[in-house]
């Protein structure tokens, strides 16, 4: 079942309101155990086609469902006020084509999520809190944020699922994350990029590989995928589910 709410975040956007959703498994009242939780970004787009951006969504819930998986899913919609998502989901400072300055704010948001979502959640819900059992989830900016977030709060999330990340913003900026991060050698992270989007981003490319690079020398468990016909898109991105899920053993 998925339930949803409104929420405010008042250290990002003060009093507006904005769409939160957790996907929890039908039986989890009566069950009587506890679940491991996965959190992921750009929440409007994970479960339902009527509230996704562009019609159509991750089909996160079907494919639970169908699957079976004892997992919660908590998904947050972003900020769409001008580039205000753009802001929220950069821990980085960097400089879009027609050369504007997006000021990252994603430390901030992470430490909203870290410090108020995550103890809400797991006050409210039968969550198992611990990092052994804590994931989270992007695409594009969202997968930028899962890396960071994966790095900087390693102490509380041991797995990250980063679809078609945008390191372009600032390929050296995200080495530094990654290479500044004290990273317990049984985090996992999974990294992918469509074929099709690839050759759109070129600086993409060459920042994959060098992400990949430096988490395989701090050895951590990394794999990357170029997706065969892969596009930035949601309907894409739900094509990786199973795998992503499968190589973090969600």
């Amino acid at each position: 079942m998925i339930k949803k709410w409104y929420i405010q975040i008042p250290e990002l956007s003060g009093e507006l309101q904005r769409r939160a959703y957790i996907y929890l498994p039908d039986d989890w009242h009566t069950a009587g155990r506890r679940y491991p939780v996965m959190y992921m970004f750009d929440g409007h787009n994970v479960f339902f086609d009527s509230d996704a951006t562009f019609g159509k969504s991750w089909g996160m819930g079907e494919y639970m469902d169908r699957t079976g998986k004892q997992l919660i899913v908590v998904a947050i919609e972003c900020n769409h006020e001008g580039n205000k998502r753009l802001e929220e989901y950069s821990p980085l400072d960097f400089n879009l084509p027609d050369s504007s300055c997006i000021h990252g704010r994603g430390r901030e948001y992470m430490e909203w999520l870290v410090n108020t979502l995550k103890p809400y959640i797991d006050a409210h819900y039968p969550t198992l809190p611990d990092r052994e059992h804590t994931s989270i989830c992007g695409s594009s900016m969202g997968g930028l944020m899962a890396l960071f977030a994966v790095c900087q709060y390693n102490h509380i999330f041991q797995k990250a699922a980063c679809l078609s990340p945008s390191f372009w913003v600032s390929k050296n900026k995200v080495l530094d994350i990654v290479s500044s991060a004290y990273l317990n050698e049984d985090t996992c992270v999974y990294i992918d990029y469509g074929s099709v989007e690839l050759p759109n981003h070129a600086p993409s490319s060459e920042a994959l590989i060098s992400v990949a690079r430096l988490l395989l020398t701090r050895h951590i468990n990394v794999a990357l995928r170029i997706i065969p016909g892969g596009t930035h898109s949601e309907i894409s991105w739900e094509r990786q589910i199973p795998q992503f899920m499968e190589y973090l053993s969600l």
